[in-house]
C-alpha cells in the first residue's frame, strides 16, 4: 500500500500512513481530489489523525495551515480562495437531530468543502458524503490505514 498518491477512481485505499507526516501529505492529495462543495465525513478512533488531515485540507486549499479541532465550538470555518473549508466536530453532538443548529445545509451553500470529524454520526443525514476511515492498528503508534469511499459506494 502506498500513501504517494491517491488514485483516480471511485473508492480509495486502503492505504499505511506512517507518521503525522504522511496523513498530511495525503490530506494535501486529497484536496486535489475532493469536488468542491463536498462533505466529506471522517471516522477513527482518538488520535486516528483526523485534525492533521483537515488542517492538511484546509493549507492544499490556501487556507491557514494552523487549523485545529473544533471540540469545543463544534465548527470552525476557514476562508480559502475558492470558499470555506468548514469544520464541524461532532465528537459532542448527542445525537443526528443535534446537528441541525448547526446549519450545515446553510454552510453547504457556500463551503469549498464541509468535513466532519466523528462523521458517522450524521453519515445518514448525508448521503451525499464522502466517507475517510482512518484506523489505528493496535499496537502500532506509527501507523494509520486510511480508506476513502465515495457517495455512490456507501
Amino acid at each position: 500500500m502506498n500513501a504517494a498518491a491517491v488514485p483516480e477512481g471511485v473508492a480509495h485505499g486502503p492505504f499505511e500512513l506512517r507518521g503525522p507526516e504522511a496523513t498530511a501529505a495525503y490530506g494535501a492529495r486529497l484536496a486535489d481530489r475532493l469536488p468542491h462543495g463536498a462533505t466529506l465525513l471522517l471516522v477513527g478512533p482518538l488520535g486516528a489523525g483526523k485534525t492533521t488531515l483537515v488542517r492538511a485540507l484546509v493549507a492544499a486549499a490556501g487556507g491557514p495551515d494552523d487549523a485545529t479541532s473544533p471540540s469545543y465550538a463544534l465548527v470552525h470555518a476557514y476562508p480559502t480562495p475558492h470558499g470555506e473549508v468548514v469544520h464541524v466536530d461532532a465528537w459532542r453532538l448527542p445525537d443526528a437531530a443535534s446537528a441541525e443548529r448547526l446549519a450545515l445545509d446553510e454552510a453547504g451553500d457556500h463551503a469549498r468543502w464541509i468535513v466532519i470529524e466523528w462523521g458517522d454520526l450524521l453519515a445518514a443525514a448525508h448521503p451525499e458524503a464522502w466517507r475517510l476511515v482512518l484506523d489505528r492498528p493496535s499496537g502500532r503508534d506509527d501507523l494509520r490505514i486510511a480508506t476513502l469511499a465515495a457517495p455512490e459506494d456507501r
